[in-house]
């Protein structure tokens, strides 16, 4: 099974189910965000989820404890395979997602977004240091009980090296020749496997190739 996720964040569900059908047999599941639950709720998650890939729900979940818990258990009856929440959330919310959410979903808890950098940290009061405050909120995860974390690929070597048995969700990941768009922290597929990542999440690079089930082959070849 490969270990990329293609992100389809599009709110447009004809546009997300004509990518996946293309790239199905070259990427291991399929990642829905924001953009496109907003646009098409549960019934759009179960569409994506009849062509027969693991569906990754990236809501990045960030309110108090028992409003998270119940938005968790509110999905269950999509069983996705994961889902994320925001470490930043603190350990009680944590610890109610992982209660609350199916058995066989893994729970991981976003760290600090791959958009932000040094002086965004600054600007919302924390210590301006990315790897620091990616290790401390990893640390944090790990004893809250959930199943592992999303951070980028420079960050993943020292999470997964202080959590062996952790799911590293790395998204930010381009290709070599890849452009790096709104992401200020990327790495290529290879190097994020080779640091600890569990899966890839990749979006622009296969889906806004002229060929997206090309785009996925060649990322393939490169794992």
């Amino acid at each position: 099974m490969s270990p990329v996720f293609v992100a389809l964040d599009t709110p447009d569900i004809e546009r997300a189910k004509a990518i996946a059908t293309r790239v199905r047999h070259h990427v291991g599941g399929l990642k829905l965000g924001l953009e496109f639950f907003m646009a098409n709720g549960r019934h759009g998650v179960h569409e994506i989820a009849e062509i027969g890939l693991p569906i990754f729900l990236d809501l990045k979940f960030h309110d108090i404890p028992n409003t998270v818990g119940k938005a968790v258990q509110a999905l269950r009856p999509l069983e996705p395979a994961i889902i994320t929440v925001h470490a930043a959330g603190g350990r009680a919310m944590l610890e109610d997602a992982k209660a609350a959410a199916p058995t066989g979903t893994k729970v991981v808890a976003v760290t600090m977004l791959t958009s932000l950098d040094a002086n965004d940290l600054r600007s919302i009061g924390l210590s301006p240091d990315p790897h620091e405050q990616v290790v401390r909120l990893a640390e944090l995860a790990k004893s809250a009980g959930v199943d592992g974390i999303v951070c980028s690929g420079e960050e993943v070597k020292a999470a997964h090296a202080a959590w062996k048995d952790g799911f590293f969700v790395v998204p930010g990941v381009r290709p070599a020749n890849g452009t790096a768009g709104d992401q200020k922290r990327v790495v290529t597929p290879r190097a994020a496997l080779d640091a600890g990542a569990s899966i890839l999440v990749i979006g622009r690079p296969i889906t806004q190739a002229q060929d997206p089930d090309q785009a996925a082959r060649e990322i393939e070849a490169t794992l």
